[in-house]
């Protein structure tokens, strides 16, 4: 009888076992398929950021060769404006596209700009952010050329500051340390909104903006600009409270010794 219930035993021990076996090979296979399936992802994931950066470098040359073209002409101005122009339109691919040729002249041909400003003081705050990008860095450009041109928009890019984008934010704040560097007569008009930015920046942002804004700025409107920056070092990450303390020359208070 004892053999018997033994025997018993045994059979359903090894009835288990292979139960188990057969239930463990039917769960590899399921996780050999979600490995296949996270790798498959994570590969299309990979292609499409790569297609993306190839569709930029693509559309970037597209944009060299077109302003390459428009310098060639004869009616360089006329095809200038009409760029700008398509840099408003309210489609997206036009605009990019516009905004991306009109991008090409800002660094070596921003006097070729100088008529446009108040396209630019529109762009800032597009809904387009290739207009937004080309805006920001064509304004500081321009005010170092002919800061009379942009200062005639000046009511227009204070109020564009605060509705704009981080990056319309960051050229306009370089456009009007330009403005109070090329005159000191520019800077009662523009300390409100400078202490605004300087005042509302992260710690990365403040740390760019007080090496633009301070040089900038001369006299009081320098000292008030600096109080506010100082003022600010309790109040943001170590690491950039530190540089900016550094770079005023200054020692951090007791919080950070």
């Amino acid at each position: 009888m004892a053999s018997k219930k033994t025997s018993k035993k045994a059979t359903k021990k090894a009835a288990k076992k292979s139960t188990k076996k057969a239930a463990s090979k039917k769960a590899a296979p399921k996780k050999a398929t979600k490995k296949a399936a996270a790798k498959k992802k994570a590969t299309k994931k990979t292609a499409a950021k790569k297609a993306s950066k190839g569709s930029s470098s693509r559309a970037k040359g597209g944009a060299s060769k077109v302003a390459q073209g428009i310098l060639d002409a004869d009616d360089t101005a006329a095809k200038i404006t009409e760029q700008a122009e398509l840099m408003l339109d309210s489609r997206s691919t036009t605009a990019t596209k516009a905004a991306r040729v009109i991008h090409e002249f800002v660094e070596e041909h921003a006097e070729l700009l100088q008529t446009h400003v108040d396209k630019f003081a529109q762009g800032i705050t597009s809904k387009h952010k290739r207009v937004v990008q080309t805006s920001a860095d064509a304004l500081p450009a321009i005010a170092k050329v002919a800061p009379a041109r942009v200062a005639k928009h000046l009511d227009t890019l204070k109020a564009a500051f605060e509705p704009t984008l981080d990056d319309g934010k960051d050229g306009l704040v370089r456009t009007f340390a330009n403005l109070c560097t090329a005159s000191v007569a520019y800077q009662k008009r523009l300390e409100p909104v400078l202490t605004l930015a300087l005042q509302g920046a992260n710690g990365k942002t403040l740390l760019r903006w007080s090496q633009i804004v301070l040089p900038a700025l001369k006299g009081e409107p320098h000292a008030r600009a600096r109080a506010v920056v100082e003022d600010r070092l309790d109040r943001i990450p170590r690491r950039y409270a530190v540089e900016i303390a550094n770079n005023l020359g200054i020692r951090l208070r007791v919080r950070y010794r």
